[in-house]
């Protein structure tokens, strides 16, 4: 077996910034993506890390997508609540603004609320959180996709709406607990691995276009496609379409843009909600009282002996301080894409 390589993550960090500004983004736009990008990738969730550097540059080249912060617009901002209109700039610096944006309003008046209609891909939501928690605030990121049904209603069988995801970091007395869970049983992502490995879903988490539930990837790529059963599945789904639905209701409804209005181009609604506990109950009743949670949680018996119970969130965060101190580990796969992309550049390659 090929021995995985590590890279430093300071190194890769400039590599992927020279190579998001040779493609044309202002330095500005090619350090945030690039840090969100990164931390996806130092938290684990490798479907949404830096496999994703190619794509966003393959649109930047294309025109798919924008990598200027003047195209970024801010339609509105009342100081507690703001509009920006993506005009599909890339989705990791349209919500790094957003969430900025909300912890502006949270820090002066308590709560700040931040909307974005047409951002680019927007990554790993949890990916955005850490930053905010160090500083004792409460960060929420919604997100969904106008232009895209891929998970069906409950009961239903067509697909309607994204798998919606709600993604949360709430700080403690130590590491902070981050969510990053989707309103569909499984992601489209998944789907797609188990059907590139030629294998199948773990469990009946799909709806064929003819009514049976089943775990055979090939039921989702069909024509007329498949569905993604909500959160909860067949027995309890209809808790995860009640969220969906809010999701869609927080996102595309406060935008002014969804499914309405028919887009035809791939493009985030996302909502950014950022509460600084400082002016309820003070940050340090509040971090005393979710670290006495997270300790009953932790001090609590498992089904597994060889499996203890874990706080969403802390498996990541374990990866991420090994990939910080070890090197970040690369899949051939995402270096050998990271150096066609360079040399599509004419820059360097990723040396190690």
């Amino acid at each position: 077996m090929t021995e995985a390589k590590r890279y430093d993550a300071k190194m890769l960090s400039a590599f992927v910034e020279q190579l998001f500004e040779k493609a044309g983004a202002d330095a500005e736009v090619a350090q945030v993506v690039t840090r969100v990008l990164l931390e996806g990738e130092l938290l684990g969730h490798r479907t949404h890390g830096l496999n994703l550097v190619s794509r966003y540059i393959g649109g930047m080249l294309t025109g798919q997508a924008k990598a200027r912060a003047g195209s970024l617009e801010q339609v509105s901002d009342s100081g507690i609540s703001s509009l920006f209109d993506g005009h599909y700039v890339l989705g990791p610096y349209c919500v790094n603004r957003a969430l900025e944006s909300a912890a502006k309003g949270a820090t002066e008046q308590g709560i700040g609320i931040a909307v974005v209609r047409r951002a680019s891909h927007i990554g790993c939501l949890a990916a955005y959180l850490k930053p905010f928690t160090d500083r004792g605030l409460v960060a929420m990121v919604y997100s969904s996709d106008p232009s895209v049904g891929v998970v069906c209603a409950h009961g239903g069988i067509d697909p309607i709406y994204t798998p919606n995801p709600i993604a949360a970091g709430i700080p403690t007395r130590g590491e902070p607990i981050l969510l990053d869970v989707s309103m569909s049983t499984v992601t489209l992502a998944l789907v797609g691995q188990c059907r590139d490995a030629g294998t199948q879903l773990p469990h009946p988490v799909l709806m064929s276009n003819d009514g049976r539930v089943s775990d055979a990837p090939a039921d989702f790529f069909t024509t007329p496609p498949g569905s993604i059963l909500p959160l909860g599945g067949q027995a309890f789904g209809h808790k995860g379409f009640a969220l969906a639905i809010l999701v869609e209701a927080l996102t595309s409804g406060l935008a002014g843009h969804g499914r309405k209005d028919a887009p035809d181009q791939w493009g985030a609604s996302a909502t950014a909600v950022v509460i600084d506990p400082r002016f309820f109950g003070g940050l340090e009743a509040f971090t005393d009282e979710s670290s006495f949670l997270s300790n009953l949680i932790l001090g609590s018996r498992s089904v597994d002996p060889e499996r203890p119970v874990r706080l969403p969130g802390q498996a990541g965060l374990k990866l991420r301080e090994q990939a910080l101190s070890e090197g970040v580990s690369l899949s051939q796969k995402v270096i050998d894409d990271l150096n066609q992309t360079a040399g599509q550049l004419q820059l360097p390659a990723l040396s190690h």
